[in-house]
């Protein structure tokens, strides 16, 4: 929206390299206005517009500038104003974009980064990726316990230009372990005199350096947290990540989640700025893995030619049998894997109350649909036991799509792998196979 009304203004400017006004446009913007508008624009162009304002404000607008643009944007750079602009981003985001660049063009840059700058990004850089210590930002407030509030809110004042988030003050000892945490709030309201260590809550709740980044935004949701800290194997506070990451770790699991259940590999970036090569990569793999169910499918029809050659009309309500299993199926595994998205710790007992409410459905969804086929293959065929074939048959269908969709999933689980790789066209394929086997066998037994 702003990019239509505000980019010919920027165009002009551009145009007749009027540096001052392109400085007074980025300054009146917010940051991401900015950015989106500059995501029109080409990598150099966009450079040119970043150039002409402060280090710190080319930080604040790169920094919402998407991760592909951003490194468009970094190979048209020179090396000097780069490492300037990397020293003035925030860890996190500094990290997200290192970790995406040529280790050689990295290894160019961090001897031109300030020492307690490099040092931090090797750091960061370490740990594994999608942990806790991967998003975390080491930008944050801490205070020793042996003080006054006036004295701590004095040593606030020094820190706040370089903390990203001053709304909780973590609290720790000589040797950097987390004693407690206080609220900027309780520090305003009380009394200047009073000792720092009546304020702290000790009860914290804080994630690992190696967390996985989806519990962290689990316990972020679950406790309304702004932000968390993470310590390592020694209590030690190494960070804190922030609700704007969390939401992030959120939106990107979300649509992990997504891709897998359609059976696509999830991509890094966007579907618009993923290449053609890249997105046939993702996807190829499961359609040609998904080919063996459809051969397999054909065998089992191969199998059962004679009885469909002796009962034509099997043939009518085969699309009907495999789509109330199919869709069952699908249904189920999708509820079940949001539910293990949702909430990570599930434990045992949830798991066998979960597969059982699942059991429960399939007979009660599989008993109505069930009634609905008989009839309509009764009206459509008049025809009182091929009626029955078709109402069995897709009772029987149904309540094991409906188990399938539940059981497969948790059992990916259990071995350790992401439940979303039990992915809904899988299942429909494996529910086809057996649907058709139990379609058959029914009419054998009731024809016979």
């Amino acid at each position: 929206m702003y990019g239509r009304l505000l980019l010919p203004e920027l165009q002009v400017m551009l145009d007749e390299n009027d540096n001052a006004g392109i400085r007074e446009f980025c300054e009146a913007l917010y940051p991401a206005v900015t950015a989106e508008i500059l995501a029109e624009l080409d990598s150099r162009e966009v450079w040119r517009v970043i150039s002409c304002c402060d280090s710190q404000k080319q930080a604040e607008i790169f920094q919402f500038l998407s991760l592909p643009q951003q490194i468009e944007i970094v190979a048209v750079i020179d090396r000097g104003p780069l490492s300037k602009l990397i020293e003035e981003m925030a860890p996190d985001d500094r990290v997200d974009l290192l970790s995406r660049m040529d280790e050689e063009h990295v290894e160019e840059l961090l001897p031109l980064i300030a020492q307690a700058e490099r040092s931090d990004i090797r750091k960061l850089l370490s740990y594994p990726e999608d942990s806790a210590g991967a998003i975390m930002t080491t930008e944050y407030a801490y205070l020793p316990a042996n003080i006054t509030v006036a004295q701590a809110l004095e040593k606030l004042r020094q820190q706040a230009p370089d903390s990203e988030i001053i709304s909780y003050i973590y609290v720790v000892d000589e040797g950097r372990r987390l004693q407690g945490i206080v609220s900027l709030r309780e520090l305003i309201f009380a009394r200047p005199t009073r000792p720092l260590s009546e304020l702290i809550n000790r009860d914290v709740i804080s994630v690992r350096v190696d967390d996985d980044q989806e519990f962290v935004a689990q316990q972020m949701a679950k406790f309304d947290f702004v932000a968390i800290p993470v310590v390592d194997n020694q209590n030690q506070l190494v960070g804190i990540v922030t609700h704007d990451d969390a939401i992030d770790i959120m939106q990107e699991e979300a649509t992990e989640d997504a891709y897998r259940l359609a059976a696509v590999e999830p991509l890094e970036d966007s579907y618009l700025s993923t290449s053609l090569l890249t997105v046939i990569r993702k996807r190829i793999g499961w359609l040609i893995f998904l080919l063996v169910p459809s051969f397999l499918a054909a065998k089992v029809l191969e199998h059962y030619e004679a009885v469909s050659d002796k009962f034509e009309w099997l043939v009518l309500f085969i699309p009907l049998i495999l789509a109330s299993g199919g869709n069952a199926g699908s249904q189920s595994a999708t509820l079940i894997i949001r539910a293990m998205a949702l909430e990570s710790n599930i434990q045992r007992e949830e798991l066998n109350a979960l597969l059982m409410k699942e059991f429960k459905l399939g007979l009660l969804l599989g008993s109505m649909l069930s009634l609905i086929s008989f009839g309509i293959s009764w009206a459509f065929t008049g025809a009182l036991m091929q009626a029955t074939v078709v109402g069995l048959a897709v009772f029987l269908v149904v309540l094991m799509g409906i188990s399938a969709g539940g059981m497969l999933p948790m059992g990916f689980r259990k071995l350790g792998m992401d439940p979303a790789l039990m992915s809904n066209p899988f299942i429909t394929a494996l529910v086809d196979i057996l649907g058709l086997i139990i379609y058959f066998q029914v009419a054998m037994y009731i024809v016979s």
